[in-house]
């Protein structure tokens, strides 16, 4: 009898529901590590599944790697992985684009109607059992910029769109008759000034690192809002706590920090106009079930020969197009 591939699954401490691999088990030898014994499970692997996408234990076992040729992030960012080792390696790198483009996209639109409402503001009232009338902004007719226009940031363009704002993207090509964003720039301090809200969704590269910078924020208007669901590094976080602090903005919504966790005691926990949440926009009930399925999907496709699922450009840091 033929043997099977050998999967292994990087987790962290909670290992996916056996009757979501079973499919797989039947044809493959899985192993399943945390990250203290990766480079043990990796030893003779065809393929590794990075179930804890959050893990940074890959680079430090990737010399026990002698047979890869598939690595499969669970998430849609790839930037832990995107070492030199393996960029120059033939291991094709997939992601789970797809699975987090609505819950992320309804969460930056609830940051903004949450911005546009103060409803932060509505709580603390009720709380002090205050009555106070009050009015609030409008969402329809104002601008939002989407830095980034991959699936994540094409499915936030069409959910503020049907909000009735007015929505401009930023990448790397520009275009004028985009479907989703209408008009795409590729000038980030020629867009930012016309902008009322700003949402980071660009995947984490050497390019894209610490471009929110006090340049920026500086040329963003005063009463924009900052909403961050991509990753902590695109952002000089002192500069956008001195933006947020002098006034040089309105606010912030992040879903990521740099660092991250953020430390007790950082000054962005205590800013009126911030709302953190712990990296969690796209974790909706039921994502654990939803990754394990978009990677079996994928095992069939490489079992049957077949081309895989959102393959990432090793040079761009992403799944193009």
């Amino acid at each position: 009898m033929e043997q099977g591939p050998i999967v292994t699954v990087l987790h962290g401490g909670s290992a996916p529901d056996a009757d979501l691999t079973a499919g797989m088990a039947v044809r493959a030898e899985v192993r399943y590590t945390e990250a203290s014994g990766l480079a043990a499970a990796l030893r003779s692997a065809d393929i590794l599944f990075v179930y804890d996408f959050q893990s940074d234990a890959v680079p430090g076992a990737w010399h026990a790697a002698d047979r890869l040729s598939w690595l499969h992030m669970g998430s849609t960012g790839v930037d832990p992985v995107m070492f030199p080792e393996l960029c120059a390696s033939d291991v094709v790198v997939t992601n789970t684009r797809g699975v987090f483009d609505t819950p992320i996209a309804e969460y930056v639109l609830g940051q903004i109607l949450a911005f546009a409402k103060d409803l932060s503001g509505s709580l603390d009232l009720q709380r002090s059992h205050h009555w106070h009338h009050r009015e609030s902004e409008r969402v329809a007719g104002t601008n939002a910029l989407v830095v980034g226009t991959g699936s994540i940031g094409r499915a936030v363009a069409r959910l503020l769109r049907a909000a009735g704002m007015n929505v401009r993207g930023l990448g790397r090509r520009e275009r004028l008759d985009d479907p989703d964003f209408g008009t795409v720039g590729t000038d980030l301090y020629a867009e930012l000034p016309s902008a009322d809200y700003v949402v980071a969704i660009a995947p984490l590269t050497p390019e894209t690192s610490n471009m929110f910078d006090a340049a920026a924020f500086a040329a963003m208007k005063p009463h924009a809002r900052f909403v961050n669901v991509g990753r902590g590094e695109l952002v000089d976080t002192d500069a956008l706590v001195r933006a947020l602090d002098s006034g040089s903005i309105a606010g912030a919504a992040l879903d990521v920090v740099d660092p991250e966790p953020l430390p007790d005691g950082h000054p962005l926990w205590d800013l009126p106009n911030v709302r953190i949440t712990p990296h969690n926009s796209g974790d909706f009930t039921g994502w654990r079930t939803e990754i394990v399925a978009a990677f079996t999907e994928n095992f069939d496709h490489w079992t049957a020969g077949r081309p895989l699922n959102n393959v990432v450009d090793k040079e761009l840091g992403y799944v193009p197009g």
